[in-house]
């Protein structure tokens, strides 16, 4: 496999010990730094040499990032800039800001990262949006189905300026978070062993009846109901028991998250629906981003940007060469390893998908949820907005090539 093995390769003891000298912050972005198998000593020295580099000088301020199951491995199959940004912000501010990296669910989960930043137990959080969504119910406003037609268009928006008045600003305000980046991808069906022995996924109705894992997310429930795939309310962790039990047939999540998490054994197919938004963002809490002196502020926006450039490049990347999500499929990927197939409709199949559950199409089901998401936005159509948006650029635009900005000044 082409992923990290830098911790894997080193005992529990040893990896304890390296933590308790020189902390688990130096020693997984440390760590980071290895694209494969590293000895020990070679952990010990990149731990060290990070240790020396951070603890140069005492910080103004520490940051605490709960970064939910993600750790030094896991994040070289899924893309989504934790520690990139991190190691950038120490490193431009020149140790004024210190970041503690707490993954592997050792402080926060999926669901609880965004509740435990609120209330001031961590800074910032990683996270996908839809799981995050049952405390920070803006968050919906990424997941009307359909809405985004692509990954670059989804990567347009958070570049957009137009994004801090339709997605920054509003949860900044209800929610008390501050929007940093985020991955990009969209959400298919996961099929486990029921679909192990089925031919590969090409029209819609193959699905129909399914029971199918869903997230927080409020607005997919609607979208999964509407497309007769039986929303049933699973945690994050006890999906791949369920998977492999047989006792929900799939789970709407995206490729990567199959991969990092390794439910890749479990998984028969992939099928690609992109019915909405899985964006694995990062944010913090706005209020101890307003407590910043001015010019640390605007570190943490240039290496949230610098990350954001970073995983536009590399999971697109890694969705090919380390995931397996693409025809023909790469050998020695994840995917070709554990014999899950990329199931990829036909135009026509996501058009029927698009007219029976959109807002576009059949806006009723919709309408109570838009309309609250409107009310929190100032009263702003936040479905119609985002839609133009994610439409400013050509359909076939590739997401590696979608151009940069930075989002928080004016077009």
């Amino acid at each position: 496999m082409k992923v990290s093995k830098a911790l894997s390769a080193i005992s529990r003891r040893d990896l304890f010990r390296l933590s308790g000298q020189f902390g688990l912050s130096s020693v997984v972005l440390g760590a980071g730094a290895f694209a494969g198998a590293a000895t020990l000593p070679e952990v010990v020295r990149a731990a060290q040499t990070t240790y020396e580099k951070r603890f140069a000088k005492e910080p103004k301020h520490t940051l605490k990032m709960g970064a939910s199951g993600f750790n030094a491995q896991n994040l070289l199959i899924e893309r989504m800039g934790a520690l990139e940004f991190a190691r950038d912000l120490e490193e431009r501010t020149e140790g004024e800001i210190r970041v503690e990296f707490i993954g592997d669910n050792q402080i926060c989960g999926q669901l609880n990262c965004v509740e435990k930043t609120q209330i001031g137990v961590v800074d910032m959080y990683a996270a996908s949006t839809q799981n995050s969504a049952g405390g920070a119910p803006y968050l919906n406003v990424l997941d009307y189905a359909y809405m985004f037609p692509s990954r670059a268009a989804q990567y347009h928006f958070l570049y957009s300026p137009e994004s801090q008045k339709l997605l920054r600003e509003p949860l900044e305000k209800r929610h008390g978070l501050k929007f940093l980046f985020s991955h990009c991808e969209l959400r298919g069906l996961q099929m486990g062993k029921t679909f192990a022995d089925k031919p590969t996924v090409s029209k819609l109705e193959e699905l129909f009846g399914t029971k199918n894992r869903v997230t927080g997310t409020q607005l997919g429930r609607i979208a999964m109901q509407l497309l007769n795939l039986n929303p049933v309310p699973v945690a994050w962790e006890e999906t791949l028991d369920g998977l492999k039990q047989g006792l929900i047939d799939g789970a709407e999540t995206w490729a990567s998250a199959v991969a990092y998490a390794n439910m890749s054994p479990v998984v028969s197919q992939s099928v690609d629906l992109k019915f909405f938004c899985g964006t694995e963002h990062t944010s913090m809490s706005a209020k101890v981003f307003d407590s910043m002196e001015g010019h640390l502020q605007d570190a943490i926006m240039e290496s949230a940007y610098l990350a954001q450039v970073h995983v536009q490049a590399a999971n697109e990347a890694a969705l090919v060469k380390t995931v397996g999500f693409s025809d023909p499929q790469l050998p020695g990927t994840l995917f070709v390893e554990h014999g899950v197939r990329p199931a990829f409709l036909p135009d026509d199949q996501i058009q029927m998908a698009e007219e029976m559950c959109s807002p576009e199409y059949n806006p009723d089901p919709w309408a109570q949820w838009r309309d609250r998401l409107d009310n929190w936005a100032g009263g702003i159509d936040t479905y119609k907005s985002i839609y133009e948006v994610a439409r400013q650029i050509p359909k076939d635009t590739l997401p590696e090539n979608v151009e940069p900005r930075r989002w928080w000044r004016s077009a």
